[in-house]
């Protein structure tokens, strides 16, 4: 129950952060801009409280899930209008000065990334796979597997000679296809001052030739210490690189004609819960990956998203007149069936990830584990 709860509130935060902290940046450079706010809200839904201040309402809603941002005249698009506009209306700005709005919003997820990964660079460190020769998960049939080792052992020995690195386990496994391996292990949950002994005898792999006996390293992490310039470097490291490979993810199965691996609210929020209980600093890092990835999505010009919005007033900008609205409304409808069709996708797909997971009798081990 205290692992469902901590779970569970661990979703909340982590959607409610990054989505609070999207609007919040629309809400502030509209403010900035002169444009009137009517309503800030932290959370969807009716009102839970609030209070009005100036022209604003500021209000807590009743699901605790992101924000809302409601600038005066914004859901009016278009150039056919009978009456004048209030000159402090979102579409009365010029289409320049409604670009930093809608900029602001994927703007503050990459800042709130940069920031999240720099603190977790300062204050963890920076991780890096541990060398120890520790065993994670065993291919069924293989001679690991059927010798008897388990999850969670350590290799300290290969026929009598000390096995200090996974990288040397892994080479001496290699060089003795169909040649009897004696391994020392060591196992947590005995107390033998003597390392136990497993006899085996590694399978030769019918393309490379090497030695497998059906075991892949158990992924652990060690940290170096970063001063705190050093973690700001790789905190925009990483927010660089997570940019540039989700685009060429996303290209190369375009260029492939494949379909790309997508994970949707239910899939996000059981890696979010899952993180959340194993500690704070894959919760950190998560969410400073989901907010990346909420920055760089509306980015894309579909109608609906603030990419799409940024590509109507650039239109607007280079015809000098705004687009229809008829066509805004077209365009609309078009990039909401879009988007509904990826959140479709995605939840189809996150369903059956969680039940090949629950069928499966063994986790995923790659097709060539050693």
């Amino acid at each position: 129950m205290i692992s469902f709860l901590i779970g569970s509130l661990g979703v909340v935060v982590a959607f409610g952060v990054v989505i609070f902290v999207h609007e919040f940046g629309h809400f502030i450079v509209a403010k900035r801009t002169g444009v009137r706010v009517d309503r800030f809200s932290f959370g969807l839904g009716p009102e839970l409280w609030g209070f009005q201040w100036g022209e604003t309402r500021y209000c807590l809603a009743w699901i605790p899930l992101g924000g809302e941002v409601r600038m005066a005249g914004e859901m009016d698009p278009g150039a056919e209008r009978s009456e004048p506009r209030d000159p402090r209306e979102f579409f009365a700005q010029p289409w320049y000065k409604r670009i930093p709005i809608v900029l602001a919003g994927p703007a503050m997820n990459y800042l709130l990334a940069f920031f999240l990964f720099s603190v977790v660079f300062f204050t963890w460190g920076n991780p890096s796979l541990s060398p120890d020769p520790v065993i994670g998960e065993l291919k069924e049939g293989y001679p690991a597997q059927r010798a008897g080792l388990k999850t969670g052992d350590r290799v300290v020995s290969v026929n009598g000679q000390p096995a200090a690195t996974w990288a040397g386990l892994a080479e001496i496994i290699h060089q003795s296809a169909g040649r009897s391996l004696t391994l020392g292990v060591e196992r947590k949950e005995t107390t033998e001052a003597v390392p136990l002994t497993f006899k085996l005898t590694p399978l030769k792999d019918a393309v490379t030739g090497h030695g497998l006996i059906g075991i892949t390293q158990a992924t652990s992490y060690v940290f170096e210490k970063m001063g705190m310039i050093d973690a700001v470097r790789m905190g925009g490291r990483q927010t660089v690189f997570w940019s540039l490979h989700t685009l060429d993810y996303l290209w190369q199965r375009i260029v492939r004609r494949e379909k790309p691996e997508l994970s949707g609210p239910v899939g996000i929020a059981t890696v979010i819960s899952k993180s959340a209980q194993s500690g704070m600093q894959d919760y950190v890092f998560l969410i400073a990956m989901i907010s990346l990835g909420i920055g760089l999505f509306n980015l894309f010009p579909i109608p609906m998203l603030d990419g799409g919005h940024l590509m109507f007033f650039l239109l607007e900008g280079l015809f000098r007149r705004p687009v229809s609205r008829r066509i805004v409304q077209t365009a609309n409808a078009v990039g909401l069936s879009v988007l509904l069709g990826i959140l479709i996708f995605a939840t189809f797909s996150d369903f059956q990830r969680l039940r090949s997971g629950k069928t499966s009798s063994t986790a995923d081990v790659p097709s060539d584990p050693k």
